[in-house]
């Protein structure tokens, strides 16, 4: 009678499977240069201050933490969620609906590790986006 090893593979966080800080930093790059670029997002454009390098900065360590990666975002602004972080500004359906979709074309324009990961993440930020809508 011989003994069989099973070894099972570790899970992987999100994080890990659309590709770590790297991947987060691309979606982001791109969902900004969408944000500035593309006319279809005018109005979003509109309520973020003029200069997008601390937003780009900070959203992929946002995302990695969300993600299941470092929480070094978490841990330098304890208490606090995106709901909360984006409590005072004005968003509207619209924008809401604008966010969703910049967010779900960088996710989809960007060469990810895990596609289906990927289509995941775009879903429930689009549902998060959407759910901070308040007109």
């Amino acid at each position: 009678m011989t003994e069989t090893a099973t070894s099972e593979a570790p899970v992987q966080t999100p994080f890990e499977r659309v590709g770590g800080h790297a991947a987060l930093r691309a979606i982001t790059e791109r969902f900004y240069d969408l944000m500035e670029q593309d006319p279809a997002y005018a109005e979003l454009r509109a309520m973020h201050a003029d200069d997008l390098a601390p937003m780009r900065e900070s959203l992929p360590f946002f995302l990695a933490g969300w993600a299941g990666g470092p929480r070094d975002w978490f841990e330098a602004h304890p208490g606090k969620c995106m709901m909360s972080m984006h409590a005072p500004f004005p968003i509207g359906r619209q924008t809401a609906d604008q966010w969703a979709e910049a967010m779900t074309r960088a996710i989809a324009e960007t060469e990810l590790a895990d596609r289906e990961i990927a289509d995941a993440m775009a879903d429930v930020l689009g549902r998060m986006a959407r759910g901070m809508a308040r007109s």
